[in-house]
């Protein structure tokens, strides 16, 4: 089954199927299969207030020299300076729109994997630079040109994609500056916070596709605005603005658009200066311990409380916020 489904992937349907499956794949629990599957291999050029551009490899020398990489369609940006801690997530496939392609995953998997292993990561802002949209959802050109496996598999893969970006142990911030429908607002969804222009377009209107959420929308809208309400939004495929979605606790925080149309992403900004002058570990636990307490009973909530709350105390951080609290001064954290 896996070999058929290799050969349609490098087929003319979808001729990078083999660079995205290795993605989706890697999530999935057939380790047996992945020996064959040739692995984008990611390269992260570090370095304080440049972009870090993932480069793709080809499995083989011939396709090395024959195959051009894939362009750029999710970039990286360290901010210096008072934001130092915080990286950008930009999402830069302009023509369509942000659209969720099999390109844009594959990137977005590589880059929120090596953030996950970053220490010196204090805050991750995900933003847009295609005006005027956050994320346009699925790109339903590649996906007409899948089978149902292939679909299926598609899918799977992006919702392992919002799970990874869930899973990230430093805060993280949707910035919606524009539309973001279907697996764009999913991918708001996966963030901890959200800030939004009073402008946005915001809604899960699969529906309205003859489909649902699959990407974590119909678990996750449920979990942030209740399930009476995320029903009426999923069952209708209705789309809110920036303050209705403030109101209904969609977003954090709602703000005029400005002239530049970076108004939401501004406010993200401040939100992250916020959380960066706090303990990075203490944050992180304080993430982990409610990410996972929400999800069981209030005693075993309590256990993983405690469980966080003990890899804080031997920390130096821990230190350092009782001794500036005693000589009144701010603290200095180094995340140790």
């Amino acid at each position: 089954m896996t070999a058929l489904l290799l050969r349609r992937l490098a087929g003319p349907r979808c001729s990078s199927g083999r660079r995205w499956l290795s993605v989706i794949l890697r999530e999935t629990h057939d380790q047996t299969s992945q020996g064959s599957i040739a692995r984008d291999r990611a390269r992260l050029l570090a370095g304080a207030g440049r972009l870090l551009t993932v480069y793709s490899r080809s499995h083989s020398r011939r396709q090395q020299h024959t195959e051009a990489a894939d362009p750029v369609e999710v970039d990286l940006k360290r901010l210096e300076g008072e934001d130092d801690g915080t990286v950008e997530v930009l999402m830069c496939r302009h023509k369509v729109k942000n659209a969720l392609g099999h390109v844009f995953v594959s990137q977005m998997s590589e880059l929120v994997s090596a953030l996950s292993r970053d220490s010196a990561v204090r805050v991750v802002v995900f933003k847009s630079l295609v005006p005027g949209v956050f994320c346009a959802g699925a790109d339903l050109k590649e996906r007409a040109l899948m089978n149902n496996t292939e679909s299926d598999l598609f899918v799977h893969g992006l919702r392992s994609l919002m799970n990874q970006i869930a899973a990230l142990p430093m805060p993280t911030i949707a910035a919606v500056d524009g539309v973001a429908l279907g697996g764009g607002l999913e991918l708001a969804l996966a963030c901890d916070l959200r800030t939004a222009a009073y402008s946005a377009q915001m809604g899960l209107i699969e529906t309205t596709r003859g489909l649902l959420p699959g990407a974590g929308g119909s678990q996750r809208l449920p979990r942030m605005v209740g399930m009476t309400l995320a029903k009426e939004l999923i069952f209708t495929g209705k789309r809110v603005g920036g303050q209705a979605a403030l109101e209904m606790g969609l977003v954090n925080r709602a703000v005029d658009q400005n002239q530049t149309g970076d108004a939401a992403y501004r406010e993200a900004l401040s939100l992250a200066r916020e959380i960066l002058p706090q303990a990075p570990v203490a944050v992180r636990m304080a993430k982990e311990a409610m990410n996972r307490g929400v999800e069981v009973d209030i005693s075993s909530a309590m256990a993983i409380e405690r469980m966080c709350y003990a890899r804080v105390i031997p920390t130096r951080d821990r230190q350092e916020g009782m001794a500036a609290f005693i000589e009144k001064r701010p603290p200095r954290y180094t995340g140790e």
